[in-house]
């Protein structure tokens, strides 16, 4: 699809690009730029939201802002045109509308933006990376639009040229948008904080680390789960008391992969015939393997954890028992066998449930798969994952034990023939050689399409997972 066109008047137009496989719309979460500002080849000029995940779009050609088409919040249909940009040259005036149709909903005053990293280079289906540097002028006249909802990128000095003269403002201190809010909440300034951070960044550790003499006598707040992926811990701001000042309803309009994942959970649920299978296991050895992991050389700098080793345990099971890796085919009545694994892990970010997936996760070595799961998670909670990085799983592992739980009955990805659900990994009391001892105890919980898997196929997978994890060293011995 072409996503630009040129008019005689020097105004080329880009469209909404499809930025997945046949998505057909996608929403405006913010623009990041308005009306007169300068952009090059390449530059991101505004955020959407897909059906899939949230995706930056980098404009193709150099020139001038001349209108916005859509404010944020605007659903719009791939091909229509977003933006025109003057590239005759000169510095057209903005159009008139272009200050309303980017006016915020709120009448707060918005903070300034921040820049992107320097040096980072966006791609484009279609268009590739741009070696060109982004500068923007400053802007007149126009205000920023109030951010709706946090930005997940990290930002980068607000080093902005004023017109070609005049002296640069003051550097702010660099933090994410999330982490300046936390700052804001629990009162503390960012300019006084040294960053730890990569590229002077300020962390939320950092905030906390401010805030903590003055509040030592206070109870730590307990952190908030982020992810359905196992994840270093994250120290969270208390979350606010829910308010009921005269509205008793709040009504939130859903769309966006919140409105996709309802949908594909519908035809999962009531297109597959599902059975849950369940088994209870002491995991101590396997705990006992990940600090040992945690001091080899070869896994330094990775994420090693227990959900590596459940990984491995289930792509081995998959080797063993590989009619458990297929999809049904209802269009020509076949079950499609899949020789290669696309391990799914499931992960709740702000905009919803999405399964980004390990490609060919059975070909990898055990420091290969650990770096992919840390990219994978890292990607997922700055909500960056790729429409790409979700398609084509064939099984999935959702974590549901990072937020206390101790099993649940997991629902299929549509497309797929199994997933598995980890439950919480806790001390508890169990037979070990003839005597009651203290175990690592969990409970995993596996799902699977009853058309093309039966209950023999559906036990053996989740016994040789179980096994292995009771027994690790069967992953020298059944590898």
């Amino acid at each position: 699809m072409t996503t630009m066109t040129e008019n005689a008047s020097g105004l080329r137009e880009f469209k909404m690009p499809d930025v997945g496989e046949g998505l057909t719309e996608a929403e405006i979460l913010k623009w990041y730029v308005q009306p007169g500002d300068t952009v090059t080849d390449g530059q991101v000029v505004c955020e959407v939201e897909t059906a899939k995940a949230a995706v930056e779009l980098p404009i193709p050609f150099d020139g001038v802002v001349h209108v916005l088409h859509f404010p944020e919040g605007t659903t719009v249909d791939v091909g229509q045109v977003i933006i025109a940009v003057d590239v005759s040259g000169g510095a057209a005036a903005p159009a008139a509308p272009a200050a309303e149709a980017v006016a915020a909903p709120s009448a707060q005053p918005a903070p300034a933006e921040e820049a992107k990293p320097e040096g980072r280079k966006p791609v484009l289906v279609g268009y590739g990376v741009a070696e060109s540097s982004t500068k923007r002028r400053a802007r007149k006249g126009v205000e920023v639009p109030a951010q709706q909802g946090e930005t997940l990128y990290a930002a980068t000095a607000l080093q902005a040229e004023l017109n070609g003269h005049g002296a640069a403002p003051a550097q702010r201190p660099l933090a994410k948008p999330p982490v300046r809010k936390l700052a804001k909440d629990l009162g503390v300034d960012l300019a006084t904080i040294t960053p730890s951070g990569p590229d002077g960044i300020i962390t939320r550790e950092d905030v906390h680390a401010a805030v903590a003499p003055a509040q030592a006598p206070a109870p730590a707040a307990v952190p908030a789960p982020q992810a359905v992926v196992e994840a270093p811990a994250r120290v969270q701001a208390p979350a606010p008391a829910a308010s009921y000042d005269g509205a008793r309803e709040t009504r939130v309009p859903v769309k966006g992969v919140r409105k996709a994942t309802a949908a594909a959970m519908v035809g999962s649920a009531f297109t597959a015939p599902h059975v849950t299978e369940f088994v209870t296991l002491d995991v101590t050895r396997t705990m006992r393997l990940v600090e040992e992991l945690k001091q080899d050389k070869d896994m330094q700098g990775l994420r090693v954890n227990p959900l590596l080793l459940i990984a491995k345990a289930l792509l081995v099971a998959i080797k063993r028992n590989p009619g458990i890796n297929a999809s049904w085919d209802e269009a020509h009545q076949e079950i499609v066998q899949k020789h290669y694994v696309n391990l799914g892990i499931a992960a709740a970010t702000p905009r919803g449930l999405i399964v980004p997936n390990i490609k060919d996760a059975h070909d990898k070595t055990l420091p290969q798969l650990a770096e992919e799961l840390g990219d994978l998670v890292a990607t997922a909670r700055e909500g960056r994952t790729s429409p790409a990085a979700m398609q084509g799983g064939t099984v999935t592992i959702t974590n549901v034990g990072v937020f206390g739980v101790d099993t649940g009955t997991p629902i299929l990805n549509p497309g797929e023939s199994a997933i598995l659900a980890v439950g919480a990994i806790k001390p508890q009391p169990w037979v070990h050689k003839g005597k009651v001892k203290p175990r690592q105890v969990t409970t995993l919980a596996l799902s699977f399409d009853h058309r093309l898997v039966d209950g023999e196929l559906g036990s053996r997978v989740l016994a040789d997972t179980a096994a292995i994890l009771e027994q690790p060293k069967r992953l020298i011995t059944w590898a």
